[in-house]
């Protein structure tokens, strides 16, 4: 409501914050809850739809957002979202099953380090192309945000009850788990950020026909994620590199895409994506959930979300900032080096993940504290 409402940008970047604080506070509780009312043997299914419903509401979002940009003023895109929030808040209200209690605190001097030193990152990266990479600007942020990171690291490791607890790191699982998500959804809003755009400035979509182009992105989620984590238990490691690889191949087609590329031939490297998101996301989201005891879901859940949302916003940051580095030359070509940078970016993390995930064994309650 208040960006619907916003008389200018500070006010609507404000109201976005308001509602991102509300989503990371809903998404990790919704995980945690789904953990705590399932059985020990369907938790690894829980988690992957849950991570499926994730992907899949994106891709909902860009169908909403087009159908009301159609129909309605730039405000109805935020009004539209408001009526169902509310509604949904009352019915968990009414009907969510109740967890357990637990002696908490809300680590605020951790949070604020946390939140700084991505800030300063994203913005080390976007100011890239227009301050000039060796610029005071881009070298200062990057720098800022790398001795923010390390007194975050320094304070969590001392703190009684940190924000994230930096030992949780020492088990390979969960850390090629934690990075293998933050990976799939760098790739994933990379073309967020853009398919808009080329839908409509380079084929001459309208928001709507827009918005609903990205469909096919749902079908590979909704296919792959139902049967993801059985794959996993039958064919083993495979599947997660399969679906990283998938992923990656997504991103180098598209980035062949131009203005006279055939929409269907579009929608198959979409679907070729989707089907990568849906085979590796709740594998490796599973294994961040099962690598933890079960009184620290809250830990495991917070962690998936937050390795997602710095992902989508490192995702969102480089391809932007590879478009601008592009200037005025045309979109589809600006394009095509956006997708190629973070392909590049996705295949080499992909590997750093595939690494850790074949060494990992998975046992680690002893080394949590």
């Amino acid at each position: 409501l208040v960006s619907a409402a916003a008389p200018g940008v500070a006010v609507l970047i404000a109201g976005r914050a308001v509602t991102g604080a509300g989503a990371a506070l809903v998404m990790p509780a919704t995980l945690s809850l789904m953990l705590e009312v399932t059985e020990p043997a369907g938790r690894p299914q829980a988690v992957a739809v849950w991570t499926a419903a994730t992907g899949i509401a994106g891709v909902v979002g860009n169908i909403g957002g087009g159908l009301a940009l159609q129909y309605l003023p730039w405000q109805g895109l935020f009004l539209s979202v408001a009526p169902p929030a509310a509604v949904l808040g009352l019915l968990a209200a009414r009907f969510a099953p109740r967890g357990g209690r637990r002696p908490a605190t809300l680590d605020l001097p951790g949070s604020a380090l946390l939140v700084a030193g991505v800030g300063a990152l994203l913005y080390g990266i976007i100011e890239g192309p227009s301050s000039g990479w060796a610029s005071a600007r881009v070298i200062g942020g990057l720098l800022l945000s790398a001795a923010l990171l390390a007194l975050f690291v320094t304070r969590s490791l001392r703190a009684e009850r940190p924000l994230l607890d930096p030992r949780v790191f020492r088990v390979r699982r969960l850390r090629a788990g934690a990075l293998g998500v933050g990976t799939a959804f760098f790739g994933l809003f990379s073309l967020f950020y853009v398919n808009a755009q080329y839908l409509q400035y380079a084929k001459g979509y309208s928001p709507l026909v827009a918005g609903c182009a990205i469909a096919p992105l749902a079908i590979g989620m909704m296919i792959a994620s139902r049967h993801s984590i059985r794959l996993a238990a039958r064919f083993g490691d495979g599947v997660v590199a399969v679906g990283l690889a998938a992923i990656v191949a997504g991103l180098v087609l598209m980035s062949f895409a131009t203005a006279s590329t055939p929409y269907p031939l579009y929608a198959l490297f979409l679907v070729l994506l989707s089907l990568g998101m849906g085979l590796c996301v709740p594998v490796l989201s599973a294994a961040v959930m099962t690598s933890l005891p079960q009184d620290r879901a809250g830990l495991g859940s917070g962690l998936n979300g937050a390795t997602r949302e710095i992902g989508s916003a490192l995702g969102v940051a480089v391809m932007g900032t590879a478009l601008s580095s592009h200037g005025s030359e045309v979109f589809s070509t600006a394009m095509s080096f956006g997708f190629r940078v973070v392909a590049g970016l996705v295949l080499a993390v992909s590997l750093v993940t595939l690494a850790w995930w074949r060494g990992g064994d998975g046992a680690l309650k002893a080394q949590v504290r």
